[in-house]
Formats: C-alpha cells, structure tokens, sequence
C-alpha cells in the first residue's frame, strides 16, 4: 500500500478548465471518497492521478515518488471504469487473470493467480460465473467483474470510478459492506468517487466534495454531514434535501417570515438562510418541548414510504418537509415539529450568494456561519400558534 499526495492539480479540456487546483492528502490504507454531481471533476481527478489526462498539471506523489513523466502502467495504480472494460472473447475467469499475467506486477503461479480470484470473486458474489463471457452477464455482474479485476491486482493505490452505479438498490447496499470490508483487509490506499452521498458516508474514512473543479469542503463523514460549510454540500447529503429556508436578519435575530426566528451566532448580512434536516425534526405530542426549536403547522401532504413518512407541512405560509416514523400523521393534521438546536445551521443568504458568485475565487456562495441560538424570549423560537 502507500500514500497519495496531490498538490495544485489542474486539468483542461481545450479551453475548458475542469480541475481548479486540487489538493489531496490520502493516508497509508486510507479509503477516501469524492463525492460530486455529474460534471464536477470527479472521473478527470481519478484519471490524471493515473496519468491518462494530458493537460493535466501540478504534483502527484504515490507512496512517496513523483509521479511527473511517469507512464500509467508504472505508477502502481489500478483503476477501474465506470464503463466495464472487459475483454469480450475472455471469460470471467480470464478477465481476472489478466493483470495477474501481464508479468509487469510480479511472477504469479497457477495456483496462485486461482487462490486471489477465489478470494476476490467470493467477496463479490462472482464466483459461479467463471467460465462465462461478458456478453452472457447482467449490467450488475459486468461491473462486479470490471472491478474485481482491479482488486485482484496488487497496486499502491486503487481508484474507482462509481463502480455501483449500474447496480440495482439492494445490491448496491450489500455491495458498499463488501467493499468495505474488503478495503480493511486489503489495506490499499483506495480513491472512490461517487454521486451517491450514501455510498460517501458508508464507505468513505473521510469524504471531499468536490463542485465545479473545486473541492468545497474535506472532512469525515460525521463532519460534513453535520458541519456543511455551503448549503451546497449540505444540499448535496441527505434525502429529502436539507430544508433551507430564507431568514431577514433584525436585532440578532433570523426570522422566517412569520413562522420562527433563531438567533444567528455572528453579524452577519440583512439575510440568512436557517438549514434543518427533515429528519432532525421530530412530531411531538403534548405541550410543546422549551429545551428545543418549534415549528407548529399544518399537513399538507403525507407520502408513506415504508417505515417513515414524509411530511410537508405548512408553517405560517412557509413549506417545512419532515421524515417520521409515526404513521397516525395525517393530511390536515395540525403538529408540532421540534429539533434540537445543535442541529439548526445557519448559512449566509441570497444577497452574500450573489455577491460571491461575482469572483469565483471568493468564499464558496451560502457560507456556513454557525450553528443557529435559542433566542432569548423562548416565544420568538416559533411556530404559528
């Protein structure tokens, strides 16, 4: 295994810049995830650390070396592609031999090269087709064999690129343990990039969210999910999406039009905008709780999901979506929401946003300024009574 370091990396397409200085910092055995919409930078990051992007520029160091004028088959990486890959008029079997036989990673005996396909298609479910060709598998099977082929390989650094996405829900879920813990034995540096914020949280040791070529925000995923430093990243984790709802700031005070008002941890702009999770806010019975932020409105729509339902309802006019497990929640129903206030974040508002979007070199638009306050006068905490 071994470290990667990657310091101002730039990339472009012709006149296209799609990385705008990147900087990472992966530990030995580290599992480090990109996460980003489609478009952010997150396929070329993967590919210039392998050497395949030309106009790439700035330093890589993999386990310690420099990578500048090094070839892709020589800087101990093993990447594997969202688009599958295989060798059509090899079998499965074949396929996962293949980087085993290249003589350029070591002399692997028959015995050898059949003990770590064992231990590799075992891991991901792939055992039994073997002898198969990659026209007779599923889209699922094609990429589980795609990436076993990379982690059959010894390599410094693994880089995968959204290798679930073709996946259906379930086996998407199984595959994150797998993969994880097959990560843990390994203990190779791995790469991963994903759209999927669940796949960044259950897999990643820390997670970088990466947005129009720039990382916004690294952290561990208990950080970012709960200190988001944008309402972009926190946007980005969570579904439903986090609500964020516009707040004039007056006396220290952020109010939601007439349905609550926080108190903001710092001077800050004339608006804010106040984030809460729909899955922060609890439905409570019986007086409403003093130790929590409360929100009293109405049910508009309750979509049944299963366990939970998801609420939206009408808070003074403004629209609140919260997740529960209580069922007896109907349409039409008055409730009381409540959360802690921990988990109230306050972000700059629209007139901060449209400032900073003016010089992209600026703060990142709807900076993340604080955990929200209980105000002074409980009864300026909210809810149309």
């Amino acid at each position: 295994m071994g470290s990667l370091s990657v310091t101002g990396l730039t990339a472009r397409y012709g006149k296209t810049v799609a990385l705008h200085g990147i900087d990472l910092d992966l530990a030995d055995g580290e599992f480090f995830v990109i996460l980003g919409p489609s478009g952010a930078g997150k396929t070329t990051t993967l590919k210039s650390v392998a050497g395949l992007v030309d106009g790439a520029r700035g330093e890589i160091r993999i386990a310690g070396r420099d990578m500048t004028g090094v070839e892709p088959y020589d800087r101990g990486v093993a990447m594997a592609f969202e688009s599958y890959a295989l060798y059509p008029q090899k079998t499965v079997e074949e396929n996962l031999a293949s980087p085993l036989r290249s003589g350029r990673h070591g002399t692997w005996t028959p015995a050898q090269q059949a003990e770590r396909i064992k231990e590799v298609t075992t891991t991901l479910g792939i055992d039994h087709l073997l002898a198969r060709y990659p026209r007779e598998l599923s889209n699922g099977q094609r990429q589980r064999t795609a990436l076993g082929r990379v982690l059959v390989r010894p390599a410094e650094v693994y880089l995968l690129d959204e290798p679930l996405s073709h996946l259906d829900a379930k086996l998407r879920a199984a595959m994150r343990a797998e993969l994880k813990q097959l990560g843990e034995l390994s203990g190779t540096t791995t790469l991963y990039v994903t759209h999927d914020y669940q796949e960044a949280l259950a897999l990643g040791d820390r997670i970088g969210v990466l947005r129009e070529g720039r990382l916004v925000q690294v952290g561990t995923p208990a950080q970012v999910w709960t200190e988001p430093v944008d309402t972009f990243v926190a946007r980005a984790l969570g579904q439903p999406e986090m609500n964020l709802l516009d707040a004039a700031v007056e006396g220290g005070l952020a109010r939601v039009g007439q349905a609550f008002a926080v108190g903001v941890p710092v001077r800050t702009h004339d608006s804010v905008r106040v984030g809460i999770r729909p899955r922060d806010l609890e439905v409570v019975d019986g007086p409403p709780p003093t130790d929590r932020l409360v929100l009293q409105g109405r049910v508009v729509l309750a979509e049944r999901l299963g366990r939970s339902v998801e609420l939206s309802v009408d808070v003074a006019g403004v629209s609140v979506i919260a997740v529960t497990s209580d069922h007896r929640v109907h349409e039409g129903d008055a409730v009381t929401l409540a959360v802690d206030w921990s988990r109230v974040h306050v972000f700059a508002g629209p007139d901060a946003a449209d400032a900073d979007a003016a010089d992209p070199d600026a703060a990142a638009p709807g900076a993340r300024l604080g955990a929200a306050r209980r105000p002074a006068n409980a009864a300026l905490a909210g809810g149309a009574r």
